[in-house]
Protein backbone atom coordinates (compact mmCIF):
# COMPACT_ATOMS: atom_id res chain seq x y z
CA UNK A 1 0.00 0.00 0.00
CA UNK A 2 1.40 3.29 -0.88
CA UNK A 3 2.74 5.33 1.85
CA UNK A 4 0.21 8.06 1.74
CA UNK A 5 -2.47 5.97 1.71
CA UNK A 6 -1.40 4.48 4.61
CA UNK A 7 -0.16 6.95 7.09
CA UNK A 8 -2.90 7.70 9.47
CA UNK A 9 -2.65 11.15 12.42
CA UNK A 10 -5.03 12.38 14.61
CA UNK A 11 -5.10 16.25 15.18
CA UNK A 12 -5.65 17.03 19.00
CA UNK A 13 -5.98 20.36 20.54
CA UNK A 14 -7.12 21.38 16.43
CA UNK A 15 -8.03 25.13 17.05
CA UNK A 16 -8.51 25.56 13.33
CA UNK A 17 -6.76 23.14 12.12
CA UNK A 18 -2.71 24.97 11.40
CA UNK A 19 -0.61 21.69 12.04
CA UNK A 20 -3.36 19.87 9.88
CA UNK A 21 -2.88 21.20 6.91
CA UNK A 22 0.06 20.39 6.10
CA UNK A 23 -0.23 16.86 6.74
CA UNK A 24 -3.13 16.56 4.19
CA UNK A 25 -1.10 18.63 1.38
CA UNK A 26 0.93 14.89 2.04
CA UNK A 27 -1.65 13.02 1.35
CA UNK A 28 -2.75 11.79 4.96
CA UNK A 29 -5.31 10.87 6.45
CA UNK A 30 -6.87 12.29 9.72
CA UNK A 31 -9.12 9.56 11.76
CA UNK A 32 -9.50 11.72 14.82
CA UNK A 33 -9.71 15.40 15.95
CA UNK A 34 -10.61 17.16 18.86
CA UNK A 35 -11.06 20.80 20.48
CA UNK A 36 -13.68 22.28 22.23
CA UNK A 37 -14.01 26.01 21.28
CA UNK A 38 -17.47 26.38 19.77
CA UNK A 39 -16.10 29.18 17.40
CA UNK A 40 -12.99 27.43 16.51
CA UNK A 41 -14.89 23.86 15.43
CA UNK A 42 -17.13 26.10 13.21
CA UNK A 43 -13.97 27.12 11.28
CA UNK A 44 -12.16 23.60 11.21
CA UNK A 45 -16.01 22.11 9.97
CA UNK A 46 -15.85 24.28 6.97
CA UNK A 47 -12.81 24.37 6.14
CA UNK A 48 -11.97 20.65 6.52
CA UNK A 49 -15.25 18.79 6.73
CA UNK A 50 -14.75 16.82 9.92
CA UNK A 51 -16.67 17.59 12.85
CA UNK A 52 -13.97 17.36 15.93
CA UNK A 53 -14.98 15.73 19.00
CA UNK A 54 -15.43 17.62 21.93
CA UNK A 55 -13.04 17.87 25.43
CA UNK A 56 -10.22 15.40 25.05
CA UNK A 57 -10.27 14.70 28.82
CA UNK A 58 -13.97 13.51 28.37
CA UNK A 59 -12.80 11.19 25.02
CA UNK A 60 -11.16 7.31 26.30
CA UNK A 61 -8.45 6.75 24.85
CA UNK A 62 -9.55 3.51 23.37
CA UNK A 63 -12.50 5.29 21.82
CA UNK A 64 -9.62 7.21 19.58
CA UNK A 65 -9.11 5.43 16.02
CA UNK A 66 -5.45 3.54 15.59
CA UNK A 67 -2.91 6.75 13.90
CA UNK A 68 0.59 6.26 12.92
CA UNK A 69 1.41 10.44 14.06
CA UNK A 70 -0.29 12.12 16.89
CA UNK A 71 -0.61 16.06 16.15
CA UNK A 72 -0.89 18.55 19.44
CA UNK A 73 -0.59 22.19 19.90
CA UNK A 74 -1.80 21.41 22.95
CA UNK A 75 -2.87 24.69 25.16
CA UNK A 76 -0.25 27.54 25.58
CA UNK A 77 -1.46 29.81 27.95
CA UNK A 78 -0.41 27.99 30.84
CA UNK A 79 2.91 28.53 29.66
CA UNK A 80 3.38 31.84 28.02
CA UNK A 81 5.17 34.78 29.16
CA UNK A 82 2.07 36.96 28.36
CA UNK A 83 -0.33 34.56 30.85
CA UNK A 84 0.71 33.60 34.56
CA UNK A 85 2.80 31.21 33.46
CA UNK A 86 1.95 28.32 36.46
CA UNK A 87 2.41 25.11 34.39
CA UNK A 88 0.89 22.69 35.45
CA UNK A 89 -0.39 24.27 38.37
CA UNK A 90 -2.83 25.60 35.29
CA UNK A 91 -5.29 22.86 34.25
CA UNK A 92 -4.43 23.95 30.63
CA UNK A 93 -1.21 22.60 31.67
CA UNK A 94 -1.99 19.70 32.54
CA UNK A 95 -3.07 18.62 28.87
CA UNK A 96 0.04 17.53 28.35
CA UNK A 97 -0.81 14.38 30.68
CA UNK A 98 -4.08 13.68 28.04
CA UNK A 99 -1.66 13.32 25.37
CA UNK A 100 0.92 11.56 27.19
CA UNK A 101 -2.29 8.66 27.99
CA UNK A 102 -3.19 8.52 24.35
CA UNK A 103 0.28 7.70 23.45
CA UNK A 104 0.67 5.29 26.24
CA UNK A 105 -1.99 3.47 24.76
CA UNK A 106 -1.93 3.88 20.89
CA UNK A 107 1.83 4.19 20.61
CA UNK A 108 2.08 5.99 16.79
CA UNK A 109 5.15 6.06 15.24
CA UNK A 110 5.99 9.43 15.35
CA UNK A 111 4.55 12.65 17.33
CA UNK A 112 4.43 16.63 16.57
CA UNK A 113 3.75 19.14 19.51
CA UNK A 114 4.00 22.47 19.37
CA UNK A 115 4.26 24.79 22.35
CA UNK A 116 5.64 29.09 23.56
CA UNK A 117 8.97 28.73 23.38
CA UNK A 118 8.86 29.81 27.77
CA UNK A 119 8.18 26.02 28.23
CA UNK A 120 11.76 25.18 28.02
CA UNK A 121 12.28 27.72 30.73
CA UNK A 122 9.20 27.43 32.76
CA UNK A 123 9.74 26.67 36.74
CA UNK A 124 13.56 27.01 36.18
CA UNK A 125 13.29 24.13 33.22
CA UNK A 126 11.73 21.74 35.60
CA UNK A 127 8.18 21.42 33.31
CA UNK A 128 9.96 20.37 30.02
CA UNK A 129 12.02 18.15 31.61
CA UNK A 130 9.17 16.61 33.04
CA UNK A 131 7.73 16.50 29.79
CA UNK A 132 10.92 14.90 27.93
CA UNK A 133 11.22 12.18 31.17
CA UNK A 134 7.11 11.68 30.21
CA UNK A 135 8.00 11.09 26.40
CA UNK A 136 11.51 9.21 27.07
CA UNK A 137 9.32 7.17 29.26
CA UNK A 138 6.84 5.88 26.51
CA UNK A 139 9.86 4.72 24.08
CA UNK A 140 9.77 8.27 22.24
CA UNK A 141 13.26 9.78 20.75
CA UNK A 142 12.69 13.37 21.02
CA UNK A 143 14.39 16.58 18.97
CA UNK A 144 12.93 19.67 19.74
CA UNK A 145 14.00 23.25 18.67
CA UNK A 146 12.69 26.80 19.04
CA UNK A 147 11.67 27.87 15.33
CA UNK A 148 10.76 31.50 14.42
CA UNK A 149 7.80 32.23 11.76
CA UNK A 150 10.27 35.01 10.33
CA UNK A 151 12.27 32.20 8.66
CA UNK A 152 9.79 30.60 7.00
CA UNK A 153 8.72 33.25 4.36
CA UNK A 154 6.38 35.12 7.29
CA UNK A 155 6.20 38.58 8.46
CA UNK A 156 5.63 37.66 11.68
CA UNK A 157 7.55 37.42 14.91
CA UNK A 158 6.40 34.30 16.29
CA UNK A 159 8.96 32.02 17.96
CA UNK A 160 7.57 28.62 19.26
CA UNK A 161 9.01 25.45 20.43
CA UNK A 162 8.60 22.55 18.12
CA UNK A 163 9.12 18.76 19.43
CA UNK A 164 9.27 15.86 17.13
CA UNK A 165 9.29 12.29 17.97
CA UNK A 166 9.90 8.93 16.93
CA UNK A 167 9.62 5.45 18.48
CA UNK A 168 12.66 4.49 16.23
CA UNK A 169 15.86 6.07 17.43
CA UNK A 170 17.21 5.83 14.51
CA UNK A 171 14.39 7.40 12.67
CA UNK A 172 14.72 10.19 15.39
CA UNK A 173 18.86 9.84 14.53
CA UNK A 174 17.60 11.09 10.44
CA UNK A 175 15.62 13.78 11.64
CA UNK A 176 17.21 17.68 12.13
CA UNK A 177 15.68 20.86 11.88
CA UNK A 178 18.25 22.30 9.31
CA UNK A 179 15.91 24.77 7.45
CA UNK A 180 17.15 27.20 4.60
CA UNK A 181 16.03 30.64 5.80
CA UNK A 182 13.00 32.05 3.96
CA UNK A 183 12.71 35.81 3.02
CA UNK A 184 9.34 37.60 4.06
CA UNK A 185 7.40 40.47 2.91
CA UNK A 186 4.97 42.86 4.86
CA UNK A 187 3.68 43.90 1.62
CA UNK A 188 2.93 40.40 0.06
CA UNK A 189 -0.12 39.66 2.93
CA UNK A 190 -1.65 43.06 2.88
CA UNK A 191 -4.85 43.35 1.24
CA UNK A 192 -5.57 46.55 -1.69
CA UNK A 193 -6.16 49.57 1.17
CA UNK A 194 -8.96 50.79 -0.93
CA UNK A 195 -11.08 48.17 -0.02
CA UNK A 196 -9.97 48.32 3.69
CA UNK A 197 -13.25 48.96 5.38
CA UNK A 198 -13.54 52.09 7.38
CA UNK A 199 -14.27 50.06 10.52
CA UNK A 200 -11.04 48.55 10.46
CA UNK A 201 -9.22 52.26 11.24
CA UNK A 202 -8.66 53.08 14.62
CA UNK A 203 -9.87 56.76 15.97
CA UNK A 204 -7.88 59.39 14.75
CA UNK A 205 -7.25 60.40 19.08
CA UNK A 206 -5.07 57.04 19.17
CA UNK A 207 -3.55 57.51 15.73
CA UNK A 208 -2.57 60.49 16.99
CA UNK A 209 -1.11 58.98 20.37
CA UNK A 210 0.92 57.01 17.79
CA UNK A 211 1.98 59.72 15.93
CA UNK A 212 3.14 61.74 18.67
CA UNK A 213 4.91 58.91 20.01
CA UNK A 214 6.74 58.09 17.08
CA UNK A 215 8.03 61.63 16.42
CA UNK A 216 11.90 60.40 16.50
CA UNK A 217 11.58 57.49 14.70
CA UNK A 218 11.83 56.88 11.18
CA UNK A 219 8.57 56.39 9.37
CA UNK A 220 8.56 53.79 6.55
CA UNK A 221 5.75 51.65 4.57
CA UNK A 222 4.14 49.40 4.48
CA UNK A 223 4.88 48.67 8.50
CA UNK A 224 3.06 48.00 11.39
CA UNK A 225 3.58 49.86 14.63
CA UNK A 226 3.60 47.65 17.83
CA UNK A 227 2.86 49.22 21.20
CA UNK A 228 4.43 47.18 24.02
CA UNK A 229 2.99 46.90 27.30
CA UNK A 230 4.79 49.47 28.47
CA UNK A 231 3.33 51.88 25.66
CA UNK A 232 6.72 52.23 23.74
CA UNK A 233 5.80 52.06 19.99
CA UNK A 234 8.14 50.24 17.49
CA UNK A 235 7.72 51.09 13.48
CA UNK A 236 8.54 47.23 11.97
CA UNK A 237 8.44 45.69 8.75
CA UNK A 238 7.18 42.43 10.21
CA UNK A 239 4.62 41.91 13.03
CA UNK A 240 4.68 40.72 16.24
CA UNK A 241 3.52 37.59 17.30
CA UNK A 242 -0.16 37.53 16.94
CA UNK A 243 -1.75 37.50 20.19
CA UNK A 244 -5.49 36.87 21.30
CA UNK A 245 -5.42 38.86 25.02
CA UNK A 246 -4.10 41.76 23.30
CA UNK A 247 -5.45 45.60 23.29
CA UNK A 248 -7.42 45.50 19.97
CA UNK A 249 -4.76 48.22 18.72
CA UNK A 250 -1.52 46.84 19.78
CA UNK A 251 -0.78 46.26 15.91
CA UNK A 252 -1.59 48.62 13.28
CA UNK A 253 -0.67 48.70 10.07
CA UNK A 254 1.28 51.85 9.14
CA UNK A 255 0.19 53.28 12.30
CA UNK A 256 -3.64 53.91 11.04
CA UNK A 257 -5.61 50.09 11.09
CA UNK A 258 -5.80 46.94 12.13
CA UNK A 259 -5.24 43.92 10.42
CA UNK A 260 -8.16 42.37 8.69
CA UNK A 261 -9.09 38.70 8.66
CA UNK A 262 -7.97 37.71 5.95
CA UNK A 263 -4.79 39.39 6.62
CA UNK A 264 -4.67 37.63 9.99
CA UNK A 265 -4.42 34.18 8.52
CA UNK A 266 -2.00 35.33 5.88
CA UNK A 267 0.36 36.03 8.82
CA UNK A 268 -0.16 32.29 9.88
CA UNK A 269 0.46 31.26 6.51
CA UNK A 270 -2.98 30.07 5.59
CA UNK A 271 -3.90 29.87 2.12
CA UNK A 272 -6.35 32.77 0.29
CA UNK A 273 -8.97 29.49 -0.22
CA UNK A 274 -9.27 28.74 3.72
CA UNK A 275 -12.73 29.74 4.50
CA UNK A 276 -13.70 32.81 7.01
CA UNK A 277 -16.97 32.15 9.05
CA UNK A 278 -16.83 33.31 12.42
CA UNK A 279 -16.68 37.16 13.13
CA UNK A 280 -13.37 39.38 12.73
CA UNK A 281 -13.31 39.29 16.87
CA UNK A 282 -12.98 35.36 16.66
CA UNK A 283 -10.64 35.59 14.03
CA UNK A 284 -8.42 37.48 16.00
CA UNK A 285 -8.56 34.79 19.01
CA UNK A 286 -8.59 31.83 16.22
CA UNK A 287 -5.36 33.04 14.36
CA UNK A 288 -3.80 34.36 17.93
CA UNK A 289 -3.51 30.49 19.16
CA UNK A 290 -3.17 28.98 15.78
CA UNK A 291 0.43 28.17 13.92
CA UNK A 292 2.29 29.37 11.72
CA UNK A 293 1.82 26.55 9.04
CA UNK A 294 4.66 27.05 6.35
CA UNK A 295 6.86 26.44 9.81
CA UNK A 296 4.76 22.94 9.98
CA UNK A 297 4.86 22.42 6.68
CA UNK A 298 8.04 22.23 6.72
CA UNK A 299 8.87 19.82 9.65
CA UNK A 300 6.08 17.46 8.20
CA UNK A 301 7.59 17.20 5.10
CA UNK A 302 10.91 15.98 6.90
CA UNK A 303 8.96 13.39 9.13
CA UNK A 304 7.19 12.43 5.75
CA UNK A 305 10.46 12.25 4.21
CA UNK A 306 11.39 9.92 6.65
CA UNK A 307 8.56 7.59 6.78
CA UNK A 308 8.79 7.28 2.81
CA UNK A 309 12.28 5.54 3.40
CA UNK A 310 11.15 2.76 5.34
CA UNK A 311 7.61 2.49 3.47
CA UNK A 312 10.16 2.16 0.32
CA UNK A 313 11.67 -0.46 2.01
CA UNK A 314 15.38 1.14 2.04
CA UNK A 315 16.97 -1.49 4.09
CA UNK A 316 20.32 -1.37 2.85
CA UNK A 317 20.15 2.54 3.38
CA UNK A 318 18.46 2.22 7.09
CA UNK A 319 21.65 -0.20 7.86
CA UNK A 320 24.66 1.86 6.65
CA UNK A 321 23.13 4.72 8.85
CA UNK A 322 22.79 2.38 12.04
CA UNK A 323 26.18 0.89 11.22
CA UNK A 324 27.53 4.48 11.06
CA UNK A 325 25.49 5.58 13.96
CA UNK A 326 26.96 2.79 16.04
CA UNK A 327 30.08 3.73 15.13
CA UNK A 328 29.86 7.19 16.30
CA UNK A 329 28.36 5.88 19.49
CA UNK A 330 31.57 3.56 20.46
CA UNK A 331 33.76 6.23 19.39
CA UNK A 332 32.21 8.77 21.71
Amino acid sequence: MPLTESVKFIDLFAGIGGIRIPFDELGYKCVFSSEWDKNACKTYIANFGDIPAGDITKIKEQDIPPHDILLAGFPCQAFSIMGKMQGFNDTRGTMFFEIERILAYHKPKAILLENVKQLTTHDHGNTFKVILQKLSQLGYHVKYQVLNALDFGLPQKRERIIIVGFLDKFDSEKFNFDFEKKDYNLASILEDENRIPANFYASEKIRQKRLDFTSDKIKFFPSVWHENKSGNISILNYSCALRTGASYNYLLVNGERRFTPRELLRLQGFPDSYKIVVSTQEIRRQTGNSVAVPMIRMVAQKIDSILRSKEHGASSETQRFKETYDKRVISA
